[in-house]
């Protein structure tokens, strides 16, 4: 069994307990954007402005998350691509666009997904909430994609 396999199974045997999946995918969703725009707005370097100004904190989680989205699988990794360009491009549009500073859109995005996500599901706070939803929120849409490059016969 290889990485990819191993972490998709564990993925896969958790969404058995989802009781509202459409609550929990919406979930997944807004705490990936929450927590991309939350990084986002974090200060940054000068030497990373003088770079590129998308050279920030979020945008360098998204790239350690496609690194490892590269050691588990490559392709994979290059299916998630398109994704990793989209979420950069939301977060800049969500910079451009909010009324309010992107710190606090990210954060109610955030809070909103959490809640998403305990609505979904057995509904308590303990550690095994923060293990089950927060470690694999980045592994969501990869999972997705693997079901999808299974579906169409794709190797993994």
């Amino acid at each position: 069994m290889n990485e990819a396999e191993k972490w998709l199974g564990e993925f896969r045997e958790d969404q058995q307990q989802v009781d509202w999946p459409v609550i929990y995918w919406l979930g997944v969703f807004a705490v990936i954007i929450g927590l991309v725009g939350l990084l986002w707005s974090l200060p940054v370097p000068e030497a990373f402005r003088a770079i590129s100004p998308v050279l920030n904190w979020g945008s360098t989680f998204l790239l350690a998350a496609t690194v490892y989205y590269f050691v588990i699988s490559v392709p994979l990794a290059i299916g998630m691509l398109p994704f990793t360009l989209g979420l950069i491009a939301l977060e800049i549009r969500i910079t451009a666009l909010t009324p309010i500073p992107l710190p606090w859109a990210a954060f109610c995005l955030f809070a909103a997904g959490v809640l998403a996500l305990w609505l979904s599901r057995d509904r308590d706070f303990d550690g095994s909430f923060l293990r089950r939803h927060l470690l694999f929120v980045m592994l969501g849409p990869l999972w997705l994609l693997s079901d999808l490059f299974r579906k169409l016969r794709i190797p993994y």
